[in-house]
């Protein structure tokens, strides 16, 4: 048994080699050096006893001999342990100067004395002293080690004969190879023909073979004489341990004897005592768990039985509390495997018949008869389903109450006009077949009754509507409010466990500590529950599988400890109680935005019957029906309009915008109707005006007078005090006459009317002011185009255009200016700030009034002025007096005062007069100058200051005319 380290018979430079190599006396190792042979030795033939000592191929071709030497010639020659080279040598090769010299010491180097090293040395004289006393007191090794390394070198010299094969671990003759390699067939053949060289083989492999295992004995026999003393230390050894171990043998019997008599006199009783409490508490368990089964047995019918009563919260917190009974306590039961499933199924069945519910909820809620009650229709179903429907996360079911408020809004129309229809005689419904048709036979009174009830019909409607939403709203805050108290809670208990965590430390260690003791010898002195508790707490391992699942006996319920259902009672705003569970898992943000889409359902609902409004009101319009209207009928259907808009802006909280777009384009079409009828009426009378002085019926007088009074409103008729009063001739106006023709009292109604229907219907009031606004610009042009553009004429047929006919002209302008700031102040009491703006329109008009009336007064003059220059350009200084001329512009005067007095104001009358005279005297001046007749008081002067005199006697004594400042100096010239 060869080492590891030498099982080959060639030696190999491993490193372990080369240590032991390194180590060796090259004295011993290796023979003395010979000095090497002329020619290299030739192969051994012949006789190997006549083979010389040089080294042979065969035999020593892995030893190292003096031939494996190889030195170089500087190697050599730079021998180290030569004291001193030989100069001779190398001054012949490398010169003369090739000798050793001193080296200069270096400037940067410091120098090195004993004193630099006299801190080592006394550091390490001590330890030195220590290495010294130990190196004596140790036993020395080298000696052994030494030996050790020769002996086993030579071992391993001897094993490398060996075949590796002899040496393998899975060495075996079983093997056919393996014993093939060992003992090979030719030299056991006793066939015939062989001869003494086969015998000879045979014999010396079996000496070959015998001599490897003297080897290896020899080598078992040096190993074993090498650890001897470990042997016989090892046998000695043996003896005391077989001792020692028969004294433990006796001791441990003798204790196991001891340990018997102290279980059958000490704990025998009290470990039995111990599993009957374990097996009793066992037993427990394993009643309640099958009474716990028989509960979750009845789950199925008790669930129809609640389904059947229309309880489906509390159906539903059955299953949710039947599932996680099974699965935290009897999970693993083989009969309930199937039950889990099954619920699950009965749960999605549940689902349906709630959506189904409400369904049907809805659809009763909102088309039971519209009476004024607006009680919820049975609110305890209704906060069933609502908290079933939040259970089960099913939050879109208010889009099904939606769908129902658009197919009841449609009944609702379709029903009211059909009982309208059935009780109109005139409608034939056999010949009119179509509903629209019928409807569109109605007459005003009769559509307008048909929709002032469809309008108190979705008036319950959305109050109905509003109230079932609110219930259900009121039901969420409810859940939300509840989510909010949970969280409190639990932080309170949070902050308060924090504070109590030392405590129920302690506590669970003692429990911990006393549980068996408890639980074997005081099971009658604890409490029930504590008992209970024990005995899970310390259940066998070996124990049934369900054992671990079961629950104590205050546990046999549903309701177990594990998965009741924490439950707090609310009650909605229609006095209803609900028990409110915690298992509802809405966050607070979904909460909130099903709230809100409730509340956004209410606002679809106005939007709804708004919207089915409109196109009832469009069916009715397609014929024009609407804007034939009158203005009373169109002031009565819009107040309606408003009326419900207000309504459903009151009972929903925000403002629909179809039915009042609607109406605004209903008022817009009105307003262009009412507008052109009223232009068409006032080209009419104007192209019919003759512009003579009318009659002020008493009606337009009382007009007149309810306008002073401060408000614009048309008065209501008197008939009988109307006969009794007779018109008269001027309009009074503030104590004013004012002359009017029959055009301006109708125009001034007419304005009235623009003023009372803003009043009726604010939302046109942008659209009259622009409108009144157009007309007034359109009288005053059409008015400025028949008197001063000479249009009646044509028109009319007039003769001429008369100074009265221009005076009347200018004072009904005049009258119209005067209700202008009236007007104004009306519209801007009815407009909206931003909408100020449109004030202005006012401002043009009574510029463009004005502006017309100064053109009436420049034409009277005017007229006057042709005169003058007419009749005084041929005015000539001669007897009789007064002249002729003068005469003739006296009498003109006086007929324009004629026409004119009556009609316009006193003030007005001496200031056209005076602008009359202004022109007078500028051609008397002229005429004068012409003639070359100065003041120089001669006979001409005196003729002139003669006439001059007449005509101003002539014309102060006209009526108004006499305190009037004439200054006839002027009409001479002025000396320089």
């Amino acid at each position: 048994m060869a080492s590891s380290h030498s099982s080959s018979p060639v030696p190999q430079s491993n490193s372990s080699d080369a240590f032991f190599k390194k180590e060796m006396d090259t004295t011993k190792r290796f023979r003395p050096v010979q000095s090497l042979p002329d020619v290299c030795p030739k192969e051994p033939t012949g006789n190997p006893n006549n083979l010389r000592d040089s080294p042979s191929l065969v035999a020593d071709q892995q030893r190292w001999t003096i031939y494996h030497s190889k030195v170089n010639l500087p190697a050599a020659l730079n021998d180290p342990r030569l004291a001193k080279r030989e100069s001779d040598f190398f001054t012949k090769t490398w010169g003369v100067d090739f000798v050793d010299t001193e080296v200069t010491p270096s400037f940067y180097l410091p120098q090195i004395t004993k004193e630099h090293f006299a801190l080592y040395q006394q550091e390490i004289t001590p330890r030195e002293k220590v290495h010294e006393r130990c190196k004596n007191i140790c036993t020395p090794k080298d000696t052994f080690d030494r030996t050790l390394l020769h002996t086993h070198d030579k071992s391993r010299t001897d094993l490398e004969q060996v075949p590796k094969i002899f040496m393998k671990p899975d060495f075996a003759l079983e093997d056919s190879l393996t014993f093939n390699a060992v003992l090979p067939w030719s030299h056991f053949s006793t066939a015939a023909g062989k001869g003494n060289r086969d015998a000879a083989s045979s014999k010396l492999l079996q000496e070959k073979l015998s001599h490897y295992l003297d080897i290896v004995e020899v080598n078992i026999a040096h190993q074993i004489s090498l650890r001897s003393e470990a042997f016989f230390h090892a046998m000695t050894s043996q003896h005391e341990l077989q001792d020692y171990l028969r004294k433990t043998s006796q001791a441990v019997k003798l204790l196991r004897e001891k340990i018997s008599k102290i279980d059958k006199v000490m704990c025998e009783g009290s470990l039995r005592v111990l599993r009957l409490s374990l097996t009793r508490n066992n037993c427990i368990k394993a009643y309640n768990k099958l009474k716990l089964m028989a509960t979750v047995h009845q789950t199925q019918p008790t669930v129809q039985l609640l389904l059947s009563t229309s309880e489906y919260v509390g159906a539903l917190d059955l299953i949710a509390t039947t599932q996680e009974v099974l699965q935290q306590e009897l999970q693993g039961i083989h009969s309930f495997r199937h039950l889990g499933s099954q619920l699950c199924e009965l749960e999605k069945l549940i689902d349906k018949m709630m959506i189904a519910e409400f369904s049907t909820y809805a659809r009763n809620d909102l088309n039971r008869p519209l009476d004024d009650d607006c009680q919820i229709l049975e609110e305890e179903r209704l906060v069933s389903l609502v908290f079933g429907l939040l259970k089960q996360r099913k939050l879109n079911f208010y889009e099904i109450y939606g769908d129902e408020m658009i197919n009841t809004a449609k009944n609702i129309i379709k029903q009211c006009v059909v009982n309208t229809v059935s009780q109109i005689e005139e409608i034939d419904t056999e010949v009119v077949v179509k509903l629209a048709d019928q409807m569109r036979m109605m007459n005003f009174p009769q559509w307008f009754d048909l929709l002032k009830n469809i309008f108190s019909k979705f008036t319950i409607f959305l109050k109905r509507i509003k109230a079932t939403l609110n219930t259900i709203r009121s039901v969420v805050f409810l859940v939300l409010d509840k989510n909010q108290k949970t969280r409190d809670l639990e932080d309170t208990l949070q902050k308060n466990s924090v504070k109590e965590s030392t405590v129920d430390t302690e506590v669970a260690y003692l429990t911990h500590e006393g549980m068996f003791i408890s639980d074997a010898f005081g099971d009658g002195e604890l409490p029930a529950g504590a008992a209970d508790a024990a005995s899970q707490r310390n259940t066998s391992p070996n124990s049934e599988p369900c054992s671990s699942d079961s629950v104590s006996e205050p546990e046999c319920t549903t309701d177990s400890s594990s998965s009741k259902e924490h439950t707090s009672s609310s009650v909605t705003p229609g006095g209803v109680e609900m028990m409110i569970s915690d298992d509802m898992k809405l966050t607070d943000l979904e909460l909130v935005r099903l709230a809100n889409n409730i509340q956004e359902l209410l606002y679809n609902a106005s939007d709804i019957c708004h919207d089915r409004s409109v196109k009832f009101l469009m069916a009715r319009a397609k014929d024009g029906f609407l804007e034939k209207l009158n203005s009373n009928e169109f002031v009565t259907l819009s107040r309606l309009m408003e009326g419900f808009i207000l309504d459903t802006e009151q009972i929903c909280g925000r403002k629909s915008m179809s039915l009042r777009g609607a109406l605004q384009s209903q008022a817009n079409r009105f307003v262009n109707r009412f507008h052109e009828e009223r232009k068409t009426k006032l080209s009419l009378l104007l192209d019919n005006e003759r512009w003579k002085q009318a009659e002020v019926p008493a009606e337009f007088q009382d007009l007149v007078d309810s306008v002073s009074d401060g408000r614009i409103s048309l008065p209501e008729k008197k008939p009988t005090a109307t006969e009794e009063r007779k018109p008269a001739e001027f309009l009074i106006v503030e104590g004013q006459k004012y002359a009017t023709v029959g055009t301006v009292l109708l125009l001034i109604r007419i304005i009235l009317e623009y003023c009372q229907c803003v009043d009726n219907i604010p939302s046109i009031t942008t659209d009259m002011l622009t409108r009144l606004s157009d007309l007034l610009k359109y009288f005053n042009s059409r008015s400025c185009q028949l008197v001063l553009g000479a249009g009646a004429l044509q028109v009319v047929g007039l003769k001429t255009i008369t100074t009265k006919n221009l005076a009347l002209s200018s004072r009904c302008l005049q009258l119209i200016v005067h209700y202008i700031p009236i007007i104004r102040a009306h519209f801007e009491a009815r407009l909206q700030p931003k909408q100020f703006s449109m004030l202005r329109h006012f401002d043009h008009i009574t510029k463009d009034y004005h502006d017309h009336i100064a053109e009436i007064s420049a034409k009277l003059v005017a007229i006057m002025d042709s005169l003058f220059d007419k009749l005084l350009s041929k005015y000539e200084v001669k007897a009789p007096v007064p002249s002729a001329c003068f005469r003739n512009i006296c009498k003109q005067m006086a007929k324009m005062h004629e026409a004119i007095y009556d009609l316009l104001p006193e003030e007005q009358t001496q200031m056209l007069f005076l602008r009359i005279n202004a022109s007078y005297k500028l051609h008397l001046k002229r005429q004068l100058a012409h003639l070359n007749v100065v003041n120089d008081g001669g006979p001409l002067n005196g003729l002139v200051t003669s006439d001059v005199a007449f005509y101003t006697g002539n014309l102060q004594a006209l009526k108004g005319l006499n305190n009037l400042d004439l200054n006839m100096a002027e009409i001479w010239e002025q000396k320089r």
